[in-house]
């Protein structure tokens, strides 16, 4: 009974120690939080606007998961994909698979009859609807400081068409708007936009 009892104890330390071990190895993976996603996210944002050059809305078959266009190009959709990327979340996959699974709840203004995934998640209206059906929705203010770095933005701009960011930590020079970036049409680019447009949607994802 006793060499029965120490064969437990010992069992049980090699467990303890294994999960420590595994612990002190992976701390990211164990304790991550939301702050570190958003980090991660705007580190992504900023880089973008390095490298993201030019707007180019054109029909691109990519690779699924994990597909994108050519970093030097895209469109305002993209900068969102690529930041969520950049925090380990593939929005390419999980808008697929909301899609395909709901797709009737999903606009249908484009004439698809099923879910395509190139293209899916590079739509505002969708990436909108996601974000919605997810949760992450909140209200839609003009206080600047109701918008935390991190956040999804998405405007109706003055000819309509729909348009989408991410909010920063950086502010503008009234020191209280935090900047924004986005892709308008000149590549990604942090700029003082948030109230420039009507705001349709505000999502808090992380």
């Amino acid at each position: 009974m006793a060499k029965s009892f120490r064969k437990r104890i010992f069992s049980r330390t090699k467990t303890i120690f294994f999960l420590f071990s595994l612990f002190s190895c992976f701390p990211a993976l164990v304790f991550s939080t939301p702050q570190d996603s958003v980090s991660l996210a705007l580190e992504n944002a900023r880089w973008q606007s390095t490298k993201t050059l030019t707007y180019d809305p054109g029909y691109t078959r990519i690779p699924y998961p994990g597909g994108d266009v050519p970093i030097e190009r895209g469109v305002c959709s993209d900068v969102i994909i690529r930041a969520f990327r950049g925090a380990g979340v593939d929005l390419q996959v999980l808008v697929h698979q909301d899609m395909a699974k709901s797709f009737s709840a999903y606009p249908h203004i484009w004439g698809l009859a099923r879910p395509d995934t190139n293209i899916d998640h590079r739509r505002v209206p969708n990436l909108m609807k996601f974000f919605q059906r997810m949760g992450k929705s909140l209200p839609v203010t003009l206080v600047a400081s109701d918008y935390l770095p991190g956040d999804v933005v998405a405007w109706r701009l003055p000819g309509g068409l729909l348009h989408v960011g991410i909010v920063m930590t950086e502010l503008a020079r009234d020191n209280k708007t935090p900047l924004v970036a986005h892709n308008i049409g000149q590549g990604a680019k942090i700029e003082d936009v948030l109230f420039r447009f009507e705001i349709l949607g505000h999502y808090r994802y992380f």
